[in-house]
Parts: C-alpha cells; sequence; structure tokens
C-alpha cells in the first residue's frame, strides 16, 4: 500500500502578485470589450504607494488605465492608507507601446497561410503569438476534475476572503495564502495531513483567536469531515503576526502564481503566464485548449488522469506537437488519444479562439483562485461537450 504526502498553495485577491494579476486582467478585460480583435500584453508591478502598468498594447479604442488600476485595488479591499497601499491614494505610472510590427505580421497572417499551405478562410489568418509548450491536466479525483490540494486550497482561500468581506471576521486584512498537504493511498486522497493558512490582520487581536476562528469559520466549513482526524496539522499564521501585508509587505508582479493558476504542481507547466495576455497569445489560450482536451478524456472514461502538452512555434498556425500521458491510468492507448485530439479538436489558435469563445471580457474573474476546475464561474474551457463522441470514437 503505497503513501505519499502531495502540497499545494493557492493565495486570496489581495496577496500583491494577484493584485498585480487582477489589474492586468482588468484592463485586458476592458479594452477587448470594446475591440475584440486588440493585442494586449499588460504587465503590473505593484509596491507601496505605487502601481505601475507596462507593455505592449494595439487597439483601437482608449481605456483609462489608472481609472481600472484604482477600481480594481478598490473592489479587493485596499481602501485604507495605513495599508500603505490604497486605491486613493497610490500613484499609477504607465509605459505602453505597440505590439512589435514583427510579431503582429506573425500573427496578423500564419505561416502556412505565406507559404500557401492553407488559405486565410481556414486558419483566420492567426499564428501563434509565440513558441512555446502548454500544459493542460485534468483527474477524477475532484467533482471538477482538479488534484485534490489544490482544489481545497482555493476553496480555503476563497472562503478566507469571504469571511473578511462579510464582515463574519472583520479584523481579517486582504492579504492571504492557504496551504494544503493530501495523503494519497495508492493514488487516491484519503486524508488531509496538514493546513497552513497565513491571514493578514489588525494588529490589536491576539494570535489565539485568530487560530480559533480560522479553524472553526473557514477550515471545517470547507474541508470534509472525513478527511480531517486527530493527527491533522494546523499551522494558523505561524510566524504570530502578519499585520503588514500586501503590495507594502512585497512587491507584486504579474504572472508571479502560474502554479496557483494551474494545477497546484501536480502537472508541468510551460512557464509562460495568462494574465494580461489577449487570446492570441498561446501561452493562455493553447493552456485553456489543453485543459479542456484533458477535461474531456477524463471525463470519456477514457483515463482517470490524462496530461496534454501543445507546443508552438510562433507565426506557425498548427502546433508542432501534441503530446497525451495518462500515467498508465487509459483504457486505450495514448497515441490513440493522440488521433482523437487532432480529429476533434482545431488546436490552431484561430480555431482555440472560436471554439471557446475567447474574444470577451472573461478573464478579470480567473486571476484570483485558479483558472481552472471554477464552479463559480462558466467558463468554456471547462466544458465537457466532447466527452461523448471521444467515448465513442476510442470505443472504451
Amino acid at each position: 500500500m503505497a503513501r505519499r504526502l502531495f502540497t499545494s498553495e493557492s493565495v486570496t485577491e489581495g496577496h500583491p502578485d494577484k493584485v498585480a494579476d487582477q489589474i492586468s486582467d482588468a484592463i485586458l478585460d476592458e479594452i477587448i470589450a470594446r475591440d475584440p480583435d486588440a493585442r494586449v500584453a499588460c504587465e503590473t508591478l505593484v509596491t507601496t504607494g505605487l502601481i505601475l502598468v507596462a507593455g505592449e498594447i494595439t487597439t483601437k479604442c482608449y481605456v483609462d488605465i489608472p481609472r481600472i488600476a484604482r477600481e480594481t485595488v478598490r473592489e479587493i479591499g485596499y481602501t485604507r492608507a495605513k495599508y500603505g497601499f490604497d486605491c486613493d491614494t497610490c500613484a499609477v505610472v504607465t509605459s505602453i507601446d505597440e505590439q512589435s510590427p514583427d510579431i503582429a505580421m506573425g500573427v496578423d497572417r500564419a505561416l502556412e497561410a505565406r507559404s500557401g499551405e492553407m488559405t486565410d478562410s481556414e486558419i483566420e489568418a492567426i499564428g501563434a503569438g509565440d513558441q512555446g509548450m502548454m500544459f493542460g491536466f485534468a483527474t477524477n479525483e475532484t467533482k471538477e476534475f482538479m488534484p485534490l490540494p489544490i482544489a481545497l486550497a482555493h476553496r480555503l482561500a476563497r472562503r478566507l476572503a469571504t469571511v473578511r468581506k462579510t464582515r463574519e471576521l472583520p479584523y481579517l486584512r486582504p492579504d492571504g495564502k492557504v496551504q494544503v498537504t493530501v495523503e494519497y493511498e495508492d493514488d487516491r486522497p484519503v486524508r488531509i495531513d496538514t493546513v497552513v493558512i497565513s491571514a493578514q490582520h489588525h494588529p490589536r487581536v491576539p494570535l489565539d483567536q485568530i487560530r480559533e476562528d480560522l479553524i472553526e469559520k473557514v477550515v471545517r466549513p470547507i474541508i470534509p469531515p472525513e478527511l480531517l482526524n486527530s493527527t491533522t496539522r494546523y499551522f494558523i499564521n505561524p510566524t504570530g503576526r502578519f499585520v503588514i501585508g500586501g503590495p507594502q509587505g512585497d512587491t507584486g508582479l504579474t504572472g508571479r502564481k502560474i502554479i496557483v493558476d494551474t494545477y497546484g504542481g501536480m502537472a508541468r507547466h510551460g512557464g509562460g503566464c495568462f494574465s494580461g495576455k489577449d487570446p492570441t497569445k498561446v501561452d493562455r489560450s493553447a493552456s485553456y485548449a489543453a485543459r479542456y482536451v484533458a477535461k474531456n478524456i477524463v471525463a470519456a472514461g477514457l483515463a482517470d488522469k490524462c496530461e496534454v502538452q501543445l507546443a508552438y512555434a510562433i507565426g506557425v498556425a498548427r502546433p508542432v506537437s501534441i503530446m497525451v500521458d495518462t500515467f498508465g491510468t487509459g483504457r486505450v492507448g495514448d497515441d490513440l488519444l493522440v488521433k482523437l485530439i487532432r480529429e476533434h479538436f482545431d488546436l490552431r489558435p484561430a480555431g482555440i479562439i472560436k471554439a471557446l469563445d475567447l474574444r470577451r471580457p472573461i478573464y478579470r474573474r480567473t486571476a484570483a483562485y485558479g483558472h481552472f476546475g471554477r464552479t463559480d464561474i462558466d467558463l468554456p474551457w471547462e466544458r465537457t461537450d466532447k466527452a461523448e463522441i471521444l467515448r465513442k470514437e476510442a470505443g472504451a
């Protein structure tokens, strides 16, 4: 009987890196709502008293970036100057250029079209915005087809934000982190070994009260009781004090929480972040497509867990490679799954954008609590509408 421990973390929307992600995606959403064909690569830095927004944006519309940044910070909860960073007094500096014409020429008209292999109408004239590899993953160990450690970490982080916003725990402040260690037996989760929560708080609240409140009002409502026992360990604000937090405590940058954004380390990652990028950037769109593929394979019952890798060359529409790994859980061979993927999923950037309807403002809400396995918002890459045809054609 093989036993092992696996740990994943999540953070609240007030974590400085997530503040940066949300500002970048809020700017993207406002632009794409007005100009669906805009090219956006928006990076944000947040630190004490300052928001810096930089990047390459090509669009026909105008958006008020300082206003968007301040509104996003206000919604997160940084509304008081004593936090060292707040929506009304922080400076907002912008440095925006247009997309490089060398990149644009490859994206606007893909290599296959320029070389005559396919017509513009077939590929809708969009090549990959960069080279790189992207991964998608799914497992049947939770109803949302996500690994249990990251699923629980996200639920706890969201609950931590909820008890702050509803003032059930009025002394909490926006920054927070959660970590969950799950014990697996023969590759199935059986017990929660450790829960770590670090929650920013008012300076005059005693640590004992914080620890009791977070276990009773955050942990117990979220984690199924059958997964907890007398040996489960809780580390609540283990340093003893977490008053200075958010961008005052740590500088935040777009794209610094890519494992939180995806599968909590249970699957591989190609290295590219999502936030602030329009869907012609395959770092984002192809990662969503890979999740869509992997989830449908698992939902079809063709494997208990599945990882899909896609790889692209800049300016080339078709992926240069597709890889499937079902970790020995497949009901059919991985080579057959690759064949089915090629037949039933258009993985060219234009095909992904069309199938998943990505030219619309759906990104800001993905910038905290994960891009995958979400049950609180309707995301097109979480659909399982291909499962039936995959099951039928696999003969499983």
